[in-house]
């Protein structure tokens, strides 16, 4: 669970942030989607534009919370093998 905040807190602050300053430079009424415009009320791009910039967020802390786990948490258990007693007393 405390990884789980480590991830979502921040990607939701910075996601806020991002938002912010995207739909401060573009209007939402003039986005285009595959060539074709955008039809959804402020609101609803607003809202589809937060959980974008929040998914993308939470995808950089996951990455963040990976690639600062250790060799051993990484590798705990694997190869380890049970004491079968054949090497007992060696």
């Amino acid at each position: 669970m405390k990884k789980l905040m480590f991830i979502l807190w921040p990607s939701f602050v910075v996601a806020g942030i991002a938002e912010g300053v995207f739909f401060s430079v573009i209007d939402p009424q003039e986005l285009f989607l595959f060539g074709e415009p955008v039809h959804f009320s402020k609101i609803a791009t607003y809202s589809i534009g937060f959980f974008g910039f929040w998914a993308v967020c939470a995808t950089s802390s996951l990455m963040t919370c990976f690639l600062q786990t250790s060799a051993a948490e990484v590798n705990k258990g694997v190869g380890a093998e049970p004491d079968s007693g054949l090497n007992a007393g060696n």
